[in-house]
């Protein structure tokens, strides 16, 4: 369907009035009610402000126990040292030095610094387990390797059939 556009004067004058009509009345209702809705807007937005709480400083420190006189004490190591604000522990100046030099294209920079980074334990990196997954790595220590046993015993006992999948059931496949 086409759009009919039998506009004549008369109808232009119609939708004209109209439309100043329709302004008049916003305009008038504005000056009415604008200060309510205004006040009712600002009353919304107070009333959904969220609580501040304070924030706590950071807490200091326990002091280690006095060491005995006999044994001398060692200087702790700058990487076991950690700022208070930080949850990380200091970087070694060698590991570092690694980011300024070359660049992570040629495997050298950040790509050198991020995997020996990432060899160290988390442990050495960080203070304590910042997500509840370090939980599961924690102080796990080395990795233990399994040697696995090559026993027939150890394949006879599983739970496929040994006679193949359209074979008639064995004793043997079923469960005692």
């Amino acid at each position: 369907m086409s759009r009919q556009l039998n506009m004549d004067t008369v109808r232009q004058n119609f939708w004209k009035e109209e439309y100043l009509r329709e302004k008049m009345l916003r305009c008038e209702w504005h000056h009415k009610y604008g200060s309510m809705v205004k006040a009712k807007q600002k009353a919304k937005t107070a009333a959904h402000v969220p609580l501040k709480l304070p924030t706590l400083p950071p807490k200091a420190p326990l002091s280690p126990p006095p060491a005995p006189k006999a044994v001398p004490s060692k200087a702790p190591s700058p990487a076991l040292e950690a700022p208070i604000q930080s949850e990380m522990y200091p970087v070694l100046p060698a590991t570092r030095a690694l980011l300024y030099e070359g660049i992570s294209h040629d495997f050298q920079g950040r790509y050198r610094y991020l995997n020996t980074r990432k060899l160290d334990v988390p442990e050495r990196r960080y203070l304590f387990p910042i997500t509840t997954n370090f939980t599961y790595g924690w102080q796990l220590g080395p990795p233990v390797k399994q040697e696995l046993v090559s026993c027939k015993m150890c394949r006879i006992e599983s739970f496929f059939r040994k006679n193949g999948a359209f074979a008639l059931l064995d004793p043997r496949d079923l469960a005692p």
